[in-house]
């Protein structure tokens, strides 16, 4: 109806008039879309003016998509199912429980180490683990996404999920494990193995 109200409204049914012979009926209008077929057609019903497929194809009337799509155009992302999405006190049960026991054991595993720069701090939610020269990791939730988010020194950044099957966080592009992750790139960095498990 928006559409309508602007191409009709007092300064665009001047240019219409003084650019195009007929004057388009509403519902000759396309709502939904502006391709070349619908534009054609209204050009065509609107005594074959140039001008109306130039107006067509080049003006968006609606930001709705249209309830069906062409061939060649982009699929419409489906509609998120609310009731497979983790409920958040159970998600911030899940990432904190992961995020304290990593603490706890990286802290073990530190205290293990003689290196030079092994600092571990957990502070705002935000779990950071210094290697010195090797780099730094940082792990925090992302509770919009129910994602725990790594940032790693070796690897780079990666958002993992819970799976449930595994009962573990998996990264979903490769599959990997969060924990497997850390033990594989900690202990190749440090040069002694970690179990965080």
């Amino acid at each position: 109806m928006a559409s309508r109200k602007l191409l009709f409204g007092l300064t665009a049914a001047r240019r219409v008039r003084s650019r195009a012979p007929v004057l388009f009926s509403a519902s000759l209008l396309p709502e939904t879309s502006t391709s070349t077929s619908q534009a054609a057609a209204a050009t065509k019903s609107s005594g074959g003016s140039p001008w109306a497929l130039r107006l067509f194809s080049s003006r968006a009337f609606s930001s709705t998509r249209p309830a069906h799509q062409a061939g060649g155009d982009a699929p419409v992302p489906s509609a998120v199912d609310h009731k497979l999405i983790m409920q958040e006190d159970k998600f911030h049960q899940l990432a904190d429980d992961t995020i304290h026991d990593l603490l706890e054991k990286l802290e073990e595993y530190g205290d293990s180490q003689q290196m030079d720069g092994f600092d571990i701090d957990y502070g705002n939610q935000v779990l950071t683990l210094r290697l010195g020269d090797l780099g730094t990791y940082v792990v925090n939730k992302q509770t919009p996404n129910r994602q725990i988010w790594l940032s790693s020194p070796v690897s780079g950044p990666a958002r993992f999920d819970w799976d449930a099957a595994s009962n573990s966080w998996v990264y979903r592009r490769t599959g990997v494990n969060l924990m497997r992750l850390l033990e594989e790139e900690i202990g190749e960095l440090c040069g002694t193995p970690v179990d965080l498990s």
